[in-house]
């Protein structure tokens, strides 16, 4: 039986001229509300819940959210995260990040995922334009078991990522909704985490989920064989 990252009914639900990036991005998702839409997040503006991050022009979609590890105060049913207690998932749809500043080189993340997905790099924003690199996800979220951070069934992260020729300017994090999580999402490089020199965002503490009206969120900690 699948496990989710959320269990939850929801009652309510910068063009620059140059392009490519000169050193890698990391975005650990860390200061991001407890299911908010990232939205400007890294991009100058806020997510829904009115946290900021780093301005790198980067933005997000409606569908791409963040989730804090229920034991750092969040909803997620996540453990042992690459860094800090936030990720990326999504609910609806799928996920897409817009750099139109563009990109070269390659692309990484971590994910933990109960199901296969697979992840496309477009030359234009909004998943648009020409296909230049994609990377295909197997299911793994709790292959190893966890250790250290037991109590979250998304336990288990790989890095993966991929090298190409041209521009980017973004990402479809495609998949099943409620089944993948991301972190440490790496810009310009295949490296997941690879900073190139730089110094690495810094992390703040992990914030408490707002209460919703007419929202009821929970996790689902079902003990079942898969």
């Amino acid at each position: 039986m699948k496990k989710h990252l959320l269990s939850a009914a929801l009652a309510v639900g910068m063009l620059a001229a140059t392009a490519a990036s000169a050193a890698p991005i990391v975005l650990t998702f860390e200061g991001a509300g407890n299911q908010a839409s990232l939205n400007g997040f890294y991009g100058g503006g806020t997510d829904s819940l009115g946290n900021a991050g780093s301005n790198y022009g980067i933005t997000f979609g409606s569908n791409a959210l963040s989730i804090i590890d229920q034991d750092a105060g969040g909803s997620g049913n996540i453990a042992n995260e690459p860094s800090g207690k936030t990720v990326m998932f999504f609910l609806t749809g799928s996920a897409v990040l817009n750099y139109a500043a563009g990109f070269d080189t390659g692309f990484s993340f971590f994910y933990s995922s109960s199901t296969a997905a697979t992840i496309k790099i477009y030359d234009d924003i909004n998943a648009t334009g020409n296909l230049i690199a994609s990377i295909d996800l197997a299911a793994q979220f709790g292959a190893n078991g966890c250790s250290g951070d037991p109590t979250g069934s998304f336990c288990n992260w790989t890095a993966v990522g991929a090298s190409f020729a041209g521009i980017a300017k973004s990402i479809d994090f495609g998949g099943t909704v409620n089944q993948t999580a991301y972190d440490d999402i790496t810009i310009g490089s295949a490296t997941a985490g690879d900073t190139g020199g730089k110094v690495p965002e810094p992390a703040s503490l992990p914030l408490v989920a707002l209460a919703m009206a007419g929202a009821v969120v929970g996790v689902r900690r079902r003990n079942t064989k898969q």
